[in-house]
């Protein structure tokens, strides 16, 4: 059975078929966020230490970290911050450090920028996911030596040279044409963690059903995990939320594994807590149980994310997210 082991200095997640379905929390990305890129840019990093607390409360995981920024202001004084092999080495490396110290869950390294992973992998503590390569033979032969390089898990977008393709079955033999070069420089199956690429419903009336399909052909024929940006799928579509509510527990039915989300939204959570309820991945409805006593302290009037917190202080902490290795 196919399992990709995540680990942080502490804990470890596994990513599988019969395993609970693995949030991995997508907050820590400046990307279309201007009050986070501002912080960062003036080396505040107080939002990024909220939401890596909140994200792990609210159910995450496993903590995206993206350090896509745009740094305006230092950009128009010094030409080097136009160019992002500059800026996210060093920002990558001190959003890790700053994570690691507020939480202790695995992380998701997320960065187009070679240069930025390997910045993390010198302060990141554990066995990182790898977010991400593509299907484009340069940035395989970036990756994919890394990860053999530190016996890491990747994330493989089912995009190449060609773009995003309409047709699931292509971007169903990019994910193949990745997993075969990520064998012949020693990365298994089971440590790669294919991304079909959630189209949005909205421009595409079919995006849910070809990912559906993509998603268990990946799974019966490849034997690999899967994961996905969720909100994709309802960009540009009012009440968001909702659509991701429903989205979420049809691709767990068909089998995907992960997905790359906000925990910190009670409706999309409560679907995740349902679905591996329905799923038998939640053992005598202990998780769902516990969920609840926090929706019922939602439907009263607190928010989410306060009521997250208090609840993981009334059980000893709110630092979980993963189980406790051994050995």
């Amino acid at each position: 059975m196919t399992r990709t082991v995540i680990e942080s200095k502490t804990k470890t997640v596994v990513i599988g078929f019969d395993e609970p379905f693995c949030v991995i929390g997508e907050r820590i990305n400046p990307s279309g966020r201007k009050k986070l890129n501002a912080e960062l840019e003036a080396g505040d990093f107080t939002t990024v230490e909220k939401d890596a607390r909140e994200q792990v409360a609210c159910g995450a995981m496993v903590l995206d970290v993206n350090s896509g920024a745009v740094f305006r202001n230092k950009m128009a004084d010094d030409a080097r911050y136009a160019d992002n092999n500059f800026v996210e080495p060093p920002l990558m490396r001190e959003l890790v450090r700053r994570v690691q110290a507020v939480t202790d869950v695995p992380l998701c390294i997320d960065s187009s920028v070679t240069g930025a992973i390997e910045a993390a992998l010198e302060v990141v503590e554990g066995r990182p996911l790898i977010n991400s390569t593509t299907g484009e033979d340069e940035k395989m032969e970036a990756i994919l030596p890394l990860c053999a390089r530190y016996n890491l898990p990747v994330v493989a977008i089912s995009n190449d040279e060609s773009g995003i393709s309409e047709d699931p079955d292509i971007r169903f033999e990019v994910a193949r044409k990745i997993v075969e070069r990520a064998a012949d420089h020693g990365v298994p199956a089971h440590d790669i963690v294919v991304d079909p690429l959630v189209m949005p419903i909205g421009a595409m009336a079919t995006a849910g059903q070809q990912v559906f399909t993509l998603v268990r052909r990946l799974r019966a024929e490849l034997g690999v995990n899967t994961t996905c940006g969720a909100s994709n799928i309802s960009f540009g579509l009012p009440h968001r939320h909702g659509i991701n509510a429903a989205f979420l527990p049809m691709a767990i039915g068909a089998g995907m594994t992960s997905a790359i989300m906000n925990p910190v939204r009670a409706v999309e959570m409560e679907a995740v807590r349902a679905a591996n309820f329905l799923m038998n991945h939640d053992p005598n409805g202990s998780a769902w149980i516990g969920f609840s006593r926090v929706l019922d302290q939602v439907a009263e009037g607190t928010p989410f994310a306060e009521a997250a917190i208090a609840a993981g202080s009334a059980r000893g902490g709110g630092r979980r997210g993963g189980r406790r290795r051994t050995g």
